[in-house]
């Protein structure tokens, strides 16, 4: 849609001084002090902080095969009232987007959704098997334009494999995004191996677990000279690792999930399912450690691994219950608590961890810019003196399987604009 312009008036670009922020058509034109355009709708952002479109590089959307959890329709719009103007949709759907055709698919039923951007990530393997290695190219030359490739929810566990995949996604400038797990380690896992499991008798899914994938394939990727991405980084070794890659000056990213920012793992002994979810919430230790590895950059950015689950797979016993927990609509909100309140993040790093870093990783040109004259108009309007429980009753996501609910979060999405057209308004799809 062009032709529509905007008057954005006294909000705050990340939190600096109230500015008014001109759109036209698909672009920011202005920023300023009574700015503005004859003609262009008007908008009180009074008290609102302008955040950049947040950009989310571990989503799942479910479509195609498992509609009855989420649709690219709903998890689209669940994005938009969380502020995101683009997300990366994960391949664990029925089929396996392992081939330009189901890529393809996922990419054009987000254009006409319409919600936000959705980039389709390729798998790594075929059919998420780990023995052979997918159609990266095809993939990569496909209208879908795939340069983000994971086999996530399982871990391309075989080195040799790992190897090639990270060879190959080096032709065109790809990242390989690893969800590290050994699956030796972690045979019939159902939550962290600590004090906590061996009290609750649940079969324990220990950090070295991670830790050990994810030191082997920064090996790997140094050796290979190729980008390797850490998908929902866990514990506090996990960041050690990370750090000492970095410092190597070793093309390695990592990412955290909001869930595993605030909450640990002493809530499974309610054994409620909906604290059920892959890689397992962590101690305080490591949350803590999660907080200060994402202060300092050690970890990139926050990514929501949003995954939707009907409710007969989450309202069962803990032990057959489904792993995974939805997020899109909470994101923002749980890293305010998280980061923002407890003064370890200001709104401009909020805005690097949430949209320019992501978007950079998954190799968005038109996401993640900064809120300048010229950028396209992805941003988001957010209140963070609101304050409400969480009912996912009240969430666009087909599932309900919110760790979050009932519990008080601080903040509120007021607005969404991607490419200079309104998404959310007054908290509300448009």
């Amino acid at each position: 849609m062009t032709g529509t312009s905007w008057v954005i008036r006294g909000a705050r670009p990340l939190d600096a001084e109230p500015a008014d922020i001109t759109i036209t058509d698909e672009t920011i034109t202005a920023i300023g002090d009574g700015v503005g355009q004859k003609g262009a709708q008007e908008l009180d952002a009074a008290g609102l902080i302008a955040l950049p479109g947040l950009v989310d590089l571990h989503t799942h959307l479910r479509e195609p095969g498992r509609e009855d959890a989420e649709t690219i329709e709903t998890g689209t719009l669940a994005a938009a009232l969380g502020g995101f103007t683009a997300v990366h949709a994960m391949a664990n759907t029925d089929p396996v987007a392992d081939t330009a055709g189901v890529t393809e698919q996922i990419w054009r039923l987000g254009r006409a959704a319409g919600h936000c951007d959705v980039q389709p990530v390729g798998a790594v393997t075929v059919g998420l098997a780990g023995s052979r290695l997918a159609e990266f190219g095809a993939m990569a030359e496909s209208a879908a334009r795939v340069r983000v490739f994971s086999d996530d929810g399982r871990c391309v566990s075989d080195a040799v494999l790992m190897r090639r995949a990270l060879e190959y996604v080096k032709a065109f400038g790809g990242v390989i995004a690893q969800h590290a797990q050994e699956p030796r380690l972690t045979e019939g896992a159902q939550m962290n191996e600590g004090a906590a499991s061996g009290r609750l008798g649940l079969a324990g899914w220990p950090a070295v677990a991670e830790e050990a994938i994810i030191a082997r394939d920064c090996l790997l990727a140094a050796h290979v000279g190729s980008a390797l991405h850490i998908c929902h980084v866990s514990t506090a070794g996990s960041v050690e690792i990370i750090r000492w890659a970095k410092s190597k000056g070793w093309r390695v990213t990592a990412e955290v999930t909001p869930h595993h920012l605030l909450l640990t793992d002493d809530l499974v002994a309610s054994y409620d399912p909906v604290y059920k979810v892959n890689p397992p919430l962590r101690t305080a230790a490591d949350v803590a450690t999660l907080r200060e590895g994402l202060a300092d950059g050690t970890i990139d950015c926050v990514a929501t691994d949003h995954a939707p689950h009907p409710v007969e797979a989450k309202e069962t016993e803990w032990a057959v219950a489904a792993f995974g927990m939805t997020g899109l609509e909470t994101a923002l909100r749980v890293v305010q608590q998280a980061m923002v309140d407890t003064g370890l993040l200001g709104w401009a790093q909020v805005a690097d961890r949430m949209s320019a870093r992501p978007a950079a990783i998954g190799r968005l040109s038109g996401q993640g810019q900064p809120l300048a004259p010229g950028s396209p108009a992805n941003l988001v309007l957010y209140d963070p003196a609101a304050s409400s429980a969480v009912d996912p009753a009240t969430h666009a996501s087909r599932s309900r399987n919110s760790p979050f609910a009932g519990l008080t979060l601080p903040g509120q999405v007021v607005g969404t604009f991607l490419r200079g057209r309104a998404t959310v308004l007054d908290g509300k799809p448009t």
